[in-house]
């Protein structure tokens, strides 16, 4: 997982990948400390065109606050440069994984 220490670096990505996945999360939240590793590694398995990031937002609160995000963990997918899927504290990593795999179903056909 990438970690993102300010709006440039995920500009960048945003515009050199297709797609995007980026956790908000931080140091003190347990959920997202639980959840970083099972990203990782479920989802490069999975999706491995699907870069995935991570952003501290106890350290990049500009950041997390230009991305809408007050509550943590925050997920957000981006493809092509555009948001296509937001999950915010409570939700589940299966249902993400699969409203990502239709994305990418619809986005290659």
């Amino acid at each position: 997982m990438i970690n993102i220490h300010n709006q440039t670096q995920l500009d960048t990505l945003k515009q050199e990948k297709e797609a995007i996945l980026i956790l908000f999360g931080g140091t003190n939240c347990g959920v997202c400390q639980t959840i970083k590793p099972q990203i990782e590694t479920s989802f490069s398995d999975k999706f491995p065109t699907l870069t995935r990031v991570y952003i501290n937002c106890e350290h990049t609160q500009e950041i997390c606050a230009q991305h809408g995000v007050f509550s943590l963990p925050v997920v957000q997918v981006f493809f092509m440069g555009q948001k296509f899927i937001e999950e915010i504290r409570g939700f589940s990593l299966l249902a993400l994984e699969q409203k990502i795999e239709q994305v990418f179903t619809k986005m290659n056909h």
